[in-house]
């Protein structure tokens, strides 16, 4: 990323703080404190590579906001990730664990590295590099990592060992997202996608949906994307596009997901396929490119993908009725602004993708108890949390008279606003309302 891109990053995050700000009751030094990030740390991480040359890797950890928690928020692998854009993702779990009410506030870390360039051997040490450089500024009440682009349960099953191995106690609550024989929990590596489903079905449950009816394009075909689009096509929507970062196959028929993700995860390949047992056989589809896909002309969009995918330039080709934003920040506040709200509903990533943290709360919860739960549980607990704070969205965006987004971050500024408030403000110390 240009460094304009990454300012015009941060400074389009605060933009849509302060929109929201004049639907919510918050004092504007509470306002004012989100502005800036409680602290951050900038490191070099050091790697013998398996050539015995040494290569150094730059990396970040932020810390947005624990004033209603410890930081919360994952760890991305990319070539492109910068401190700047690392900032606004923070600032995004901070609102977002405030959307859904868990007692966490927001963080964020990324290394700048392309980790399909590591052997196994050589991302094992960045991971356990990289944690002991930020040791210090991570714990279990202080700022818990987790999952993120290009990262996983193993690369946090070493983090997290190697953290215990620094503090000299086996720690599994300083990161969630771990394998399941580590302390991780069960339901977490859907958790994303199931938590935009469950958005999906309250929705279908006010609008009075047939699901056989409702066509659905996927952009990102991950967890995230690969868990939502099993859930709906069980129900019986009809998935007609996905992609990946290779490009995307488009069907009017719709597509047989279990197949197309048996494929993707055997061979890495998105291929339009329907299986028989061990049987698998091509379908016919056409090819189709992730920026035709976000303009198909859909019941529901969801990009699950990267951010700033739809902005200015293709907001007005967006055809579909509902957007479900799962990936962190797809639409620029431009491209806010272009969409036809009378038409579009968006369902904003700090709504739709938060069943992610929310499970990764739950983990947090198990390994500092050690009482691990039954899939079930956790589902059932995922279930009730999103569509509870989806409807209070939903109500806020109806009495407030905005759209979703600006309803969803109004709610949070009410929440953190009233955390701060409670410590007192201008208005208690007698300088002024």
């Amino acid at each position: 990323m240009a460094n304009d891109t990454e300012t015009n990053f941060f400074a389009d995050a605060l933009e849509r703080l302060d929109t929201a700000a004049a639907y919510a009751q918050i004092h504007d030094e509470a306002l004012e404190r989100l502005k800036y990030p409680k602290a951050s740390i900038n490191v070099s991480v050091p790697v013998r590579m398996d050539d015995g040359s040494l290569r150094i890797f730059q990396g970040y950890r932020v810390r947005h906001s624990d004033v209603r928690g410890p930081g919360k928020g994952g760890i991305r692998y990319h070539p492109e990730a910068t401190l700047d854009e690392v900032k606004t993702l923070s600032l995004w779990m901070t609102c977002k664990c405030a959307v859904v009410d868990i007692p966490f506030g927001g963080a964020k870390g990324g290394v700048m590295v392309n980790p399909k360039e590591l052997s196994r051997l050589e991302l094992e040490r960045l991971s356990r590099e990289f944690i002991s450089r930020i040791a210090e500024f991570i714990g279990p009440e202080t700022d818990i990592p987790a999952p993120d682009v290009y990262t996983n349960s193993m690369i946090m099953g070493w983090m997290m060992d190697e953290y215990s191995r620094i503090v000299g106690r086996r720690s599994p609550a300083v990161i969630t997202g771990k394998p399941i024989p580590l302390g991780g929990s069960l339901g977490r590596e859907t958790a994303t996608g199931r938590g935009g489903y469950i958005c999906l079905k309250e929705l279908e449950r006010r609008h009075g949906w047939s699901p056989e009816e409702m066509t659905v394009a996927i952009q990102g075909f991950g967890n995230a994307g690969q868990a939502v689009a099993r859930l709906l096509h069980a129900d019986g929507y009809r998935i007609v596009a996905l992609s990946d970062s290779q490009g995307g196959i488009h069907r009017k028929d719709g597509f047989d997901v279990p197949s197309v993700v048996r494929t993707k995860n055997e061979s890495r390949r998105l291929e339009a396929v329907y299986c028989d047992g061990s049987v698998c056989e091509t379908v016919e589809a056409d090819t189709i490119s992730n920026e035709d896909l976000l303009e198909l002309d859909v019941d529901i969009l969801i990009p699950a993908a990267l951010g700033n995918v739809i902005t200015e330039d293709n907001a007005g080709r967006v055809k579909a009725r509902t957007v479900l934003e799962l990936a962190n920040g797809p639409m620029t506040s431009k491209a806010d602004d272009q969409i036809d709200r009378s038409r579009t509903l968006v369902i904003p990533d700090i709504l739709g993708n938060a069943g992610g943290v929310t499970v990764s709360y739950y983990e947090w919860l198990q390994s500092r108890s050690g009482d691990y739960w039954t899939e079930e549980r956790v589902h059932e607990r995922l279930q009730a949390k999103m569509a509870t704070e989806f409807n209070r969205v939903y109500a806020a965006m109806e009495e407030r008279g905005t759209d979703m987004r600006t309803a969803a971050y109004a709610l949070a500024l009410d929440r953190i606003g009233a955390a701060v408030e409670s410590m007192g403000t201008s208005h208690y110390f007698g300088g002024g309302s």
